[in-house]
């Protein structure tokens, strides 16, 4: 078994996240105050309060049921939320916390779902598996629903070991190629009049900064020539609520801008599988330039003259030692994207409008 010696997700998280795509009103982490920390403040900024019960030495003693009862009857008072999320903690876990007990015992008005998941679980989606099988039982997704998820991550993380972050012992983050060299490349292919394809395979809300590419292309296009084709994992109508609402304000902002409708290859939550509709899309178009945003590794068959744009620095490195030598890093994109409902502007993007504006050669 191969050692991952850099560090990667944690089911914790990933649970947060996909309470988050729930709509959860409220999570509310069984741990230590520092438990989550970054990502919590990151979900303060989507619009979802994250609460911790700040578990003490003599709460792994003693134990903290009483504590958890007491705090989730606070935050049903205090907020009266619909949906709250009861998260475990390696702290909670490892003690063997009852967080069903406790909610049970709380009897608070609020939908709850407990969470019993803490960092040594497994993969990343581990975490995210779990919340999606409580909302289940509790009746606020279907059970179709979570199969259909759980068959998406099970696939992700297939993917990853396959060509992503847990293929290689050891990753050393790499900037990308520069985004002027590789803005150059797209608009001149267009100003020779050639057609340059963007493919968007991203995960959720990263797609609100990925899906500018697809704008600046067009700009591109519509003042220098050539001739553009979209395609991007963007069906409306698939995922859980907020990535739905993802899909629809992106595509939104895209027709605003002039982007014909992309060829669809599935729902935000899809890129594992949608990643192999984009490669035949990719395939059949026929294009002279190919970019691919999001999870480029995702998508089968890729060519070394690829551009693929990404948010990941051990990803660039990844990518950069197999010879895909323009791919670019978008590495603000995460933190940027989570309070916003709009399509942002890039790096690479604005590099593009710029080449276009000023004439660069």
């Amino acid at each position: 078994m191969r050692d991952v010696l850099h560090p990667r997700p944690n089911p914790i998280i990933a649970a947060m996240y996909t309470l988050r795509d729930l709509d959860a009103d409220v999570i509310l982490m069984h741990g230590p105050a520092g438990c989550g920390f970054m990502a919590a403040r990151r979900l303060e900024e989507a619009g979802v309060r994250v609460m911790t019960t700040g578990m003490q030495e003599s709460d792994l003693i003693f134990g903290a049921e009483e504590k958890l009862v007491r705090i989730l009857k606070n935050v049903d008072d205090r907020f009266r939320p619909g949906l709250i999320g009861v998260v475990g903690t390696c702290a909670s876990m490892i003690i063997g916390e009852n967080l069903d007990g406790a909610v049970k015992k709380a009897g608070v008005k609020a939908t709850v779902l407990p969470v019993d998941v803490h960092g040594c679980s497994g993969p990343n989606t581990s975490g995210a598996i779990r919340t999606l099988e409580v909302a289940a039982e509790k009746e606020v997704i279907s059970f179709e629903e979570r199969d259909r998820q759980k068959s998406m991550l099970t696939r992700a993380t297939a993917i990853e070991r396959e060509r992503g972050l847990t293929s290689r012992e050891y990753l050393e983050p790499h900037p990308g190629a520069t985004k002027l060299s590789v803005g150059r490349e797209i608009v001149n292919v267009l100003r020779r009049g050639g057609k340059v394809a963007v493919a968007l395979n991203a995960k959720k809300e990263t797609a609100y900064g990925f899906a500018d590419t697809m704008r600046a292309v067009q700009y591109a296009r519509d003042r220098v020539g050539g001739e553009t084709v979209h395609i991007g994992n963007l069906d409306p109508g698939v995922g859980l609520p907020r990535i739905r609402r993802y899909a629809s304000n992106i595509l939104r902002d895209l027709g605003e801008a002039g982007v014909a409708a992309p060829a669809l290859t599935g729902g935000l939550d899809e890129y594992p599988v949608a990643g192999e509709k984009a490669a035949v899309a990719l395939a059949e178009c026929n294009a002279d330039l190919r970019v691919v945003a999001g999870l480029p590794h995702a998508v089968p068959g890729l060519r070394k003259e690829d551009v693929l744009v990404t948010d990941q620095p051990r990803e660039l490195r990844n990518y950069i030692d197999q010879g895909y030598l323009l791919s670019v890093g978008e590495v603000n994109t995460h933190a940027e994207v989570m309070s916003t409902d709009r399509v942002l502007f890039s790096e690479l993007g604005n590099t593009i409008r710029e080449i276009v504006d000023r004439g660069y050669a």
